[in-house]
């Protein structure tokens, strides 16, 4: 029976880019056939394999220019226990396809808000009069495009490609090493901390209360045992205003044990803790 890997659609998104990959990986070493399927959106592709419409899911979590995809975060905090297994890292190379001729055509820019974030120096240079819509996916504001020829869609090259769409510019991100990493998620399998072989822990924590000092509390549970982060930001818990919650990575170096003794030290001392699932990279 073949798997079934859930991705960010529609057609030539960078998210489906990465689930051919992560497809053909666990064709070849699994000797797994994978069938794939879109979603419109990223709570909406969490959402089917918590429900169990899909075996896998792939979702992006942090890009090199732009930083943490929220909505990604959001929906693994709000949603039931899944289970990261796996991350990859694809670089991302951002086209200005339009059927427009010049820049100075051009009136409206449809993208996902990570492409437009991407992309704000080289927009605010070259086109900074246009308007800029944001999108579910990159490839959304295509229909647009095939249908005006003032509009235009940042988009991967390849989503040109399949929707027979002009490309006037290429490479338009702001840094060169531009780069996203990309969750393997399953539903939830154990308790989510880290094996021999894992190279990173992913979870957040709530704070029993608002006060000077509990979160620098919090983390010296972390450094007191010489656990290193590569990765911490809050998010807004959508409770109350001033309410947050943290989000973490930790480097396990392989030292499983002390990690979760850290992680156990760390659920008794906050409110709520989620642990996203331990994992390494793979390079594919």
């Amino acid at each position: 029976m073949a798997l079934s890997l859930a991705h960010l659609g529609p057609a030539g998104t960078y998210s489906e880019e990465a689930a051919k990959a992560c497809a053909q990986w666990l064709t070849k070493t699994q000797d797994q056939t994978v069938e794939l399927h879109s979603y419109s959106s990223i709570p909406a592709t969490l959402k089917a394999l918590a429900l169990g419409e899909t075996d896998l899911a792939i979702v992006p979590s942090e890009n090199s220019v732009e930083g943490s995809v929220n909505m990604t975060l959001d929906a693994l905090w709000q949603g039931p226990d899944l289970h990261i297994q796996h991350a990859i890292v694809r670089p991302i190379a951002n086209t200005l396809i339009t059927h427009a001729t010049g820049l100075e055509q051009i009136k409206i820019i449809y993208s996902h808000p990570q492409a437009l974030g991407q992309c704000q120096q080289w927009l605010q240079q070259q086109l900074p009069w246009a308007e800029q819509r944001l999108m579910t996916s990159t490839t959304e504001g295509l229909v647009y495009v095939q249908e005006d020829n003032t509009a235009a869609a940042i988009a991967a090259p390849w989503a040109a490609s399949l929707h027979n769409l002009p490309i006037l510019a290429t490479d338009i991100q702001d840094f060169a090493h531009n780069c996203t990493r990309f969750w393997i998620l399953s539903r939830s399998q154990g308790d989510g901390l880290p094996g021999p072989d894992d190279s990173h822990t992913s979870l957040a924590f709530s704070l029993k209360t608002n006060e000077p000092g509990s979160l620098v509390k919090s983390l010296n549970l972390l450094g007191d045992r010489q656990i290193n982060l590569s990765r911490i930001e809050s998010r807004p818990s959508k409770r109350a205003l001033g309410d947050y919650v943290f989000f973490l990575d930790l480097e396990v170096n392989g030292r499983a044990a002390t990690i979760a003794e850290g992680v156990e030290a760390l659920a008794a001392y906050t409110d709520t803790l989620k642990i996203f699932g331990s994992y390494h990279y793979l390079y594919i």
